[in-house]
């Protein structure tokens, strides 16, 4: 992969970390001010028990993104980034400008999925 490509991701890679971890520090601020609510019946209770669970399974959500994301950088830093995990094919440009995280090509990706789904 060309440096160019490389810088053109990790700058998209970058910019999608900020974001999340922005959203998670707001999530986070959104399930404290829930938690200190006054909760008036059960249906407020239900409600807001509601949001809360949305909230944090968003959050666990773009946690494993970030995760995925920092995994992404670190295979910049060290060259291998682009490269399919299980055929060490290239991932192709598409690929990665639709998901710049992706760990496998679309082929291998789709064996990963139908092999999850037995």
């Amino acid at each position: 992969m060309r440096e160019s490509d490389l810088k053109f991701f990790e700058e998209l890679l970058l910019e999608r970390k900020n974001q999340i971890v922005k959203n998670i520090e707001d999530a986070k601020k959104e399930i404290a001010e829930l938690k200190t609510d006054d909760v008036g019946d059960e249906a407020d209770h239900a409600s807001v028990s509601t949001d809360r669970m949305i909230e944090q399974a968003i959050s666990t959500q773009q946690q494993k993104e970030l995760s995925e994301i920092n995994f992404a950088l670190s295979k910049i830093g060290n060259g291998s980034y682009g490269v399919c995990e299980m055929c060490e094919e290239d991932i192709s440009f598409q690929r990665l400008k639709v998901k710049p995280h992706a760990k496998y090509c679309i082929v291998c990706r789709e064996i990963i999925e139908k092999q999850n789904k037995f």
